[in-house]
């Protein structure tokens, strides 16, 4: 019994909650619905998650919802990346962050 080593501790994991993952993922599905994006990404991390959605699978992401929970009392823990990694919007709560392209949406489904 001497051979015997601990296991290794995982490491802390940042991820989505069920209501904000609902909510990511049914502006992904309109979006596809509207015929603007085709493929999304999710990055689970030890200091942050990101959802990215892409137009085509093999460019870069269009957008970039990421959630840092170290900056939680800061500037917020939402960020909200474009095209290029220019930030669009920060916020504490998930809604005003994904408001931008919500209004995009809106744009794309009357035109």
């Amino acid at each position: 019994m001497e051979n015997v080593s601990p296991l290794p501790r995982a490491l802390p994991q940042v991820a989505f909650n069920r209501i904000e993952l609902d909510r990511i993922l049914s502006l992904y599905g309109r979006m596809v619905a509207a015929g603007h994006w085709r493929d999304y990404a999710l990055d689970l991390g030890a200091r942050t998650a990101s959802f990215s959605a892409f137009r085509r699978t093999a460019e870069n992401p269009e957008i970039r919802i990421v959630k840092d929970p170290s900056l939680r009392l800061k500037q917020g823990e939402w960020v909200l990346y474009g095209e290029g990694g220019v930030i669009l919007k920060r916020g504490h709560d998930l809604a005003g962050v994904l408001a931008p392209i919500e209004r995009r949406l809106v744009k794309l489904v009357e035109a």
